[in-house]
């Protein structure tokens, strides 16, 4: 048993294992030679004049629905393609098909997260076109997509009031890397123990610039707004 008033076991060095080093350096490397190749995708990007965004979320928040009803709602207004990352299976990418917008599957395995290098292969083999979105749906985590820089030109985090409204100061990064939440299923907040004002309190503590649309992807209520500002996001302008 170590005792705290004597300083540990009586000497001051560094305990870091050799292991524990390596790790983090390893894990710095990737982190490095994944934001080379962001920025690569960045220029890309720019070049074709193509914004994509990144959706993140938890499992179930709704990413899929948000992503079909935005698709058949405002599709008409501009060119929409779809990068759907998930483990396995091709659920999502089949839904996302059913609404006649082009969609590819990235399947990362035991992976739980995209990465620059898939989004890059991803964007060479759906090819979008010039001056168009692209929807990044990202591996349903709230803790390693936040980390990989994909190269995208806006960072969406997507929070339905089924899940804790403590998840902003469970999963900082998460929340302080979005330029926008959206907190979706509202319709449900009768039905459901969340605070919104608490959830508010606690995204501002974490990512005060961040811009909070309260929203529901089955229901339609909030939609506009969102669309609203997608249509800002791609050079579209305010909605009158």
């Amino acid at each position: 048993m170590i005792d705290p008033e004597a300083g540990g076991h009586g000497h001051g060095h560094d305990h870091v294992h050799p292991e524990t080093k390596r790790t983090v350096l390893l894990e710095q490397d990737i982190l490095a030679a994944n934001d080379l190749l962001a920025e690569n995708n960045r220029g890309w990007l720019a070049e074709r004049a193509i914004h994509a965004v990144n959706l993140m979320s938890s499992p179930g928040s709704g990413k899929t629905t948000l992503l079909e009803r935005t698709i058949r709602e405002l599709g008409r207004e501009f060119p929409m393609t779809v990068i759907e990352g998930d483990q396995e299976t091709v659920f999502d990418a089949d839904r996302i098909r059913a609404t006649g917008c082009r969609v590819i599957q990235v399947n990362t395995g035991a992976g739980c997260h995209l990465d620059a290098d898939m989004l890059a292969k991803a964007l060479r083999t759906l090819d979008p076109p010039n001056r168009s979105t692209v929807f990044i749906e990202n591996v349903g985590n709230l803790v390693c997509p936040a980390l990989f820089d994909l190269g995208e030109g806006t960072r969406t985090v997507i929070m339905s009031v089924t899940e804790g409204a403590d998840k902003p100061g469970k999963y900082p990064h998460m929340f302080r890397t979005a330029d926008v939440v959206l907190l979706n299923k509202i319709d449900l907040l009768p039905y459901v123990d969340f605070d919104v004002d608490m959830f508010l309190t606690a995204l501002t503590q974490v990512n005060p610039r961040s811009r909070v649309l309260q929203m529901s992807a089955t229901g339609g209520e909030g939609m506009d707004d969102w669309y609203g500002w997608l249509r800002e996001r791609v050079g579209l302008g305010p909605t009158v």
